[in-house]
């Protein structure tokens, strides 16, 4: 083996390591890296979130949680039309919290935002909190889909509602692409239409509506809790 081919397998190994390295990162974003990563996706995933929330109603007095709230720009569009509620975004990477804090550092300091560091697996929030739960491109990375899908519905007010946006899904266009990604690399829940579906059925919700763009490049699944059965 020569010299020079040498060479370009090492190059190329270091290439595919900073490769592997960097799309881990989009996982749980860590370090200087991950905050401009964060940084990046309150840009690149502004209009799957715009299509994505267009299935929900943010009033005035809502209260929201926006769980792996990213770079903080969900929280910052919820907080926009809820100028008299409030809206708590977690995320479990340390440096997707301070971006979304500094994004949102004005409705912080007014008190109508808070960001905090925490799993959906344990949310830090009292039974019956929230109007609105929504997950912009996270849901995937979750470790135990079906449970976490109850804590939200824990957390969720009666008649409250649940919203998933995602870009990656099983069936989706151009699928032979994405599946070995997120299979592979990102070791995450990589589901059909009808597998979101029936895990929001397993967790307990109701009402429950599954749908990809025309395009089939992204999907949003709309749940609620089931409203508590009046007394007579």
């Amino acid at each position: 083996m020569t010299a020079v081919l040498v060479g370009r397998i090492v190059k190329w190994g270091v290439a595919a390591g900073a490769a592997y390295a960097f799309i881990r990162q989009c996982r749980k974003p860590s370090g200087w890296v991950g905050r401009r990563l964060a940084r990046a996706m309150n840009v690149g995933h502004g209009r799957l979130t715009a299509w994505g929330l267009q299935t929900v109603t943010v009033q005035p007095d809502s209260r929201v949680l926006d769980i792996g709230c990213g770079g903080g720009e969900t929280i910052r569009t919820m907080a926009s039309i809820a100028t008299a509620g409030h809206v708590d975004g977690i995320d479990y990477s340390p440096a997707s919290v301070a971006v979304a804090q500094q994004r949102n550092a004005d409705f912080i300091a007014a008190g109508r935002v808070a960001v905090q560091q925490a799993s959906v697996s344990r949310l830090p929030f009292a039974d019956a909190s929230f109007d609105i739960v929504s997950a912009v491109e996270t849901h995937y990375y979750w470790p135990d889909l079906v449970n976490d899908f109850r804590e939200v519905l824990r957390v969720l007010k009666p008649g409250g509602r649940f919203v998933i946006v995602a870009e990656a899904f099983k069936g989706r266009r151009m699928d032979w692409v994405h599946r070995p990604l997120m299979q592979g690399v990102l070791r995450s829940n990589y589901l059909t239409l009808e597998d979101h579906r029936a895990a929001l059925r397993a967790a307990g919700f109701a009402d429950i509506k599954v749908e990809a763009n025309a395009a089939r490049t992204w999907m949003r699944a709309v749940s609620s809790r089931p409203r508590v059965p009046t007394s007579k």
